[in-house]
């Protein structure tokens, strides 16, 4: 049990360290996710392959999938934007607002009231983003980009586990991020116009980011996440998981001394938000023991 729990923080402190990829890699934000999907699909066939765990998925499926998979890798465009436009910090702390959008999609797309409870949780992590929005003006394109990132990745997770249901994390991932590479393929040329930016290759330094953004970052933390589940409650992964900003932020204190460029409103901001993610926690855990 011991070793599943740090087993658990190693994969919570990987996943914080992607967003210190975005600050390191010199790519645009699309060209950075584009490779990334790119690496990680590669890698992850070989391992599926390797353990005997890859499974095909129905031709019906795979357009659906690879829908799902397109919206992750456009979650991950505008997170890398945010961070491109501001820092790792801003980025992390927009994801808080996961839970809120949340509330609202999940009761329109599965059918179901609308709970005040969670809502008035998620508004405390509101208040903190608008803190954060209305007196740090020189991050303000940073955050809205966050906002963005934070909805579609709720969206990603709310649609995602309607598609999941007949086939293993595994497959689903591959699937999704295939889709999402091929996704991002198609956008390549209206993304470059619109911009005005050219396919770019990576240099040798980039390439080495990029390359343990997707193994180490993206692969590795999957299969720690799958060792985990086998011995610790999925529950008690997703309360962890709360802790994958504040290793973020932590990593890019230390790595970009961003510490200097945060002021008063930042960080009374990050404790609304911290304050809404503990009683969401603790209502969470509750309803566990409930059921």
């Amino acid at each position: 049990m011991k070793e599943a729990f740090v087993k658990l923080h190693l994969s919570v402190l990987l996943a914080g360290g992607t967003g210190v990829f975005g600050k390191l890699i010199t790519l645009n934000e699309f060209m950075l996710v584009w490779y990334r999907l790119l690496f990680a699909v590669m890698l992850f066939y070989v391992v599926l392959r390797i353990f005997g765990s890859f499974k095909k998925v129905s031709r019906k499926d795979i357009l659906k999938i690879g829908l799902v998979g397109t919206l992750l890798a456009l979650h991950w465009v505008f997170f890398y934007a945010s961070i491109k436009f501001s820092n790792v910090s801003i980025g992390v702390v927009c994801l808080s607002l996961m839970s809120f959008f949340t509330a609202i999609f999940e009761p329109m797309i599965n059918r179901r009231r609308i709970s005040c409870k969670e809502i008035a949780f998620s508004l405390i992590a509101v208040a903190g983003i608008v803190l954060i929005f209305h007196f740090d003006t020189r991050y303000r394109t940073g955050v809205i980009l966050g906002i963005i990132s934070s909805a579609l990745a709720s969206m990603f997770t709310i649609i995602n586990k309607k598609v999941s249901v007949n086939y293993s994390s595994g497959t689903m991932l591959l699937y999704e991020m295939g889709g999402g590479f091929i996704g991002l393929t198609i956008l390549i040329p209206l993304y470059s116009y619109y911009f005005n930016t050219d396919f770019v290759i990576p240099g040798t330094t980039d390439l080495c980011y990029l390359l343990a953004l997707a193994s180490v970052c993206t692969v590795c933390l999957y299969i720690l996440q799958i060792q985990v589940l086998k011995v610790i409650s999925a529950f008690t992964v997703n309360l962890s998981y709360n802790l994958e900003p504040i290793y973020s932020i932590i990593l890019a204190m230390i790595l970009f001394d961003e510490g200097h460029f945060l002021n008063r409103s930042f960080y009374i901001g990050l404790l609304l938000i911290l304050f809404s993610v503990v009683l969401q926690s603790i209502d969470a855990f509750i309803r566990n023991r409930i059921s």
